[in-house]
């Protein structure tokens, strides 16, 4: 075991939290984003062709809900299992078993010659990419720079929500014909498991997190990491300032630190922030997919046909990364917790607006509005969620949380179908209104401030930050407020 860091030595958190935004943090961002593309066309894709799948295997209600719901299951089983896994074997191994997972079973997916082969498949293909965001948010936590930290990770999720349109668009293109004699919706299965191999090729190239190896004891292999990045750093021509030091004691450097037990998230100092998080991703299943899940029958039940309620979804689509471009500006400017409250009250409108529209139109027009707001919350609950628990426990606690969302998703076809069926579109969507007002609700009473501070600062407990930080603004005048002892954030 190497030695820790020693008191008044700098800590490796304040010389990572120090580093300009260099090339290691532009590697790790697209290829994290480009995992994320694969994560977003995967829910989105059994929406796309659910119309189609039911159709080619001649299959009821009831096996097409069971096929929507399967890939959501195996993301629960998925961000359970492999988001504890990465605190204990290291987020960049536990992404690279995610993908190879993803990968194959995309593959047989594609290949699949019945109904339940392909269920079982997309099981198994979710629970693969389960972990993904939760994997990409800790990673991404773990290493980028706190000024720059929400803005690069929402340009991850830019490049992740290019998945979205893609998927619409292929199923728009491949639906209707046969490539070489093989069925369109198979080869949008095959097309994803390519990419995530070549996903998983580039991925090989990032370092461990290093706030992850310290976290584990391995202080030597940290050091040397961020001491390399260090070096590239002043190389380019930036001056380093002066890290904060240890205030503490060091580890003794023979014991290994302990993982924190599950339990623990719902012990007193967190509970209040695992309730916090647990509502809002159960709101945010039936707010943020229910729209991917259900729209395309949706449409079909407004009288569309498949073909032009696929042409509709896929330019609603392109709201995805337009939206999540939008958040570029604000994401650091405007504290988290309001963001993903102010947003996720735009979506609820626009999300009544969709679901009672009359026209092709207004149809595009409010399903594409809401699209673009749904991923400028998107962003902020990624940053904000992934900024609420220590790097000891950080994949675990948003894996847990994660897993439940993916949880309610699968649950989704089984709740909305029969309200579309009995009452209406409307009626879907007034249900995806309810959810995301009590999401707002719940963020702005529970939530803590996390914008702009350190990620471990972030992670603690008020009263055991080690002094006031520079406050985001609220998104009006009326709820700003500025720390004293410091400048105003923006």
């Amino acid at each position: 075991m190497t030695s820790a860091v020693g008191v008044g030595e700098p800590s490796l958190a304040a010389r990572l939290d120090r580093l300009p935004v260099g090339r290691i943090h532009l590697v790790a961002v697209i290829c994290v984003g480009l995992g994320f593309f694969f994560d977003t066309y995967e829910v989105f894709l059994a929406g796309t062709l659910s119309v189609v799948l039911k159709r080619s295997f001649g299959f009821g209600g009831d096996s097409l809900k069971l096929l929507l719901a399967s890939a959501f299951v195996g993301q629960f089983v998925g961000a359970l299992v492999l988001g504890r896994l990465a605190d204990r074997i290291g987020r960049r191994s536990a992404f690279l078993l995610n993908l190879l997972i993803y990968s194959v079973f995309s593959l047989v997916g594609g290949l699949a010659p019945n109904v339940e082969v392909l269920v079982g498949a997309r099981f198994l293909a979710g629970m693969g990419l389960g972990a993904e965001l939760t994997l990409g948010d800790s990673y991404l936590s773990d290493l980028l720079p706190p000024r720059a930290r929400g803005r690069l990770i929402a340009v991850a999720y830019t490049i992740g929500f290019l998945g979205v349109p893609a998927a619409g668009f292929l199923g728009r293109g491949l639906v209707a014909r046969s490539p070489v004699g093989v069925d369109g919706w198979r080869w949008m299965f095959f097309l994803g498991a390519l990419g995530a191999v070549l996903v998983w090729a580039l991925r090989r190239v990032l370092p461990e997190s290093p706030r992850w190896l310290e976290s584990v004891g391995r202080h030597e292999e940290a050091d040397r990491i961020v001491t390399a990045w260090e070096t590239d750093a002043v190389r380019r021509g930036h001056a380093l300032s002066e890290p904060a030091p240890v205030p503490g004691p060091a580890a003794p450097p023979e014991t290994a630190p302990r993982r924190p037990p599950f339990r623990v998230l719902f012990t007193g100092p967190f509970l209040r922030r695992t309730v916090m998080a647990w509502i809002m991703n159960v709101m945010s299943a039936i707010g943020y997919y229910g729209f991917g899940t259900i729209a395309t029958l949706v449409l079909v039940a407004k009288g569309y046909t498949v073909l032009t309620s696929l042409s509709f979804l896929a330019l609603t689509y392109v709201g995805y990364p337009l939206g999540s471009l939008l958040s570029l500006p604000v994401i650091e400017r405007f504290e988290r917790r309001a963001i993903v409250a102010v947003s996720a009250s735009g979506m609820a409108v626009t999300g009544l607006l969709f679901g009672f529209a009359g026209s092709g139109t207004t149809v595009v027009l409010w399903g594409t509005l809401f699209t673009l707001i749904s991923n400028v919350y998107s962003n902020g609950y990624h940053v904000f969620t992934a900024e609420l628990y220590p790097t000891a426990m950080r994949a675990t606690a948003v894996g847990a949380a994660y897993a439940l969302s993916r949880l309610v998703t699968a649950a989704l076809p089984f709740v909305l179908i029969p309200v579309l069926d009995h009452a209406g579109s409307g009626a879907v969507f007034t249900v995806v209104a309810a959810a995301l007002v009590i999401l707002a609700l719940d963020v702005l009473a529970l939530g803590p401030r996390t914008t702009g501070l350190p990620v471990d600062e972030a992670a603690a407990l008020p009263q055991q930050r080690p002094a006031p930080a520079p406050a985001a603004r609220e998104l009006t005048p009326a709820l700003e407020l500025d720390q004293p002892g410091g400048p105003r954030h923006a």
